[in-house]
């Protein structure tokens, strides 16, 4: 997986306290090794993660080393977005994007 400074990887055994537990809303990236759109993602959540800090977290999930989380939330393409706030899942998006997309769609639950 490709490992994004300032995005880190979530796992099965502490998504609960990661992403649930969390303060702030959470970004989650399901993401696997050999997803080409997923690794397109990366400077994108780089950038997201650093600009919008102070309001939203990101993180990443793989989903082949992490099938409890990928099945729970029913992830079935690559990458998929999930935005978690209070413990919800609130948006659910699919497929690589530019990061003023990424943005404008984010801008309504952020």
């Amino acid at each position: 997986m490709t490992t994004i400074a300032g995005v880190p990887e979530v796992t099965d055994e502490d998504f609960a306290a990661e992403v649930i537990g969390s303060d702030l809303p959470v970004l989650v990236e399901f993401t696997a090794d050999w997803c080409p759109p997923c690794r397109q993602m990366a400077p994108v959540l780089g950038a997201v993660a650093e600009e919008e800090g102070d309001r939203l977290r990101v993180v990443q999930l793989n989903v082949d080393r992490n099938p409890l989380t990928t099945n729970a939330y029913k992830v079935l393409s690559m990458p998929t977005f999930m935005l978690f706030r209070g413990g919800e899942p609130v948006k659910s998006m699919v497929g690589s994007r530019p990061k003023r997309r990424l943005l404008e769609e984010l801008a309504d639950v952020v």
